[in-house]
């Protein structure tokens, strides 16, 4: 019979040496994790940060296998894609404001001739 696993997801909190990370658990556990050879095969980058699943031992909870990196949904990217927004509707305002510089020059430039 196969051992049974545990999936938790958790947030990297420290990289060390050889492909093993420190992870916090959602249940505030703080536990060594490995990179399984799937991710280390398709070599997915996983960073301090960043939000995994986990799959620990029944027998030794200290140790895991980091099985999956999610994607970021935290309120820091929101914040990031609120900014990026900002700066494009400033972006289209000074487009506006550039094109209108530039009608004026042009009916400046043919008052002249």
């Amino acid at each position: 019979m196969k051992e049974q696993k545990w999936i938790h997801e958790g947030l990297i909190t420290e990289s060390l040496p050889n492909g093993m990370f420190r992870v916090r658990l959602d249940n505030e556990d703080l536990i060594l994790g490995y990179v399984s050879g799937k991710i280390r095969r398709s070599f997915i980058r996983i960073l301090p940060g960043d939000r995994v699943k986990v799959e620990v031992s029944r027998y030794d909870s200290t140790k895991g296998r980091i099985i999956y990196r999610l994607r970021n949904k935290d309120s820091k990217d929101k914040k990031d894609s609120k900014d990026n927004k900002d700066s494009k509707d400033n972006k289209d305002s000074k487009d506006k404001k550039d094109s209108k510089d530039n009608k004026d020059s042009k009916d400046n430039k043919d008052s002249k001739d």
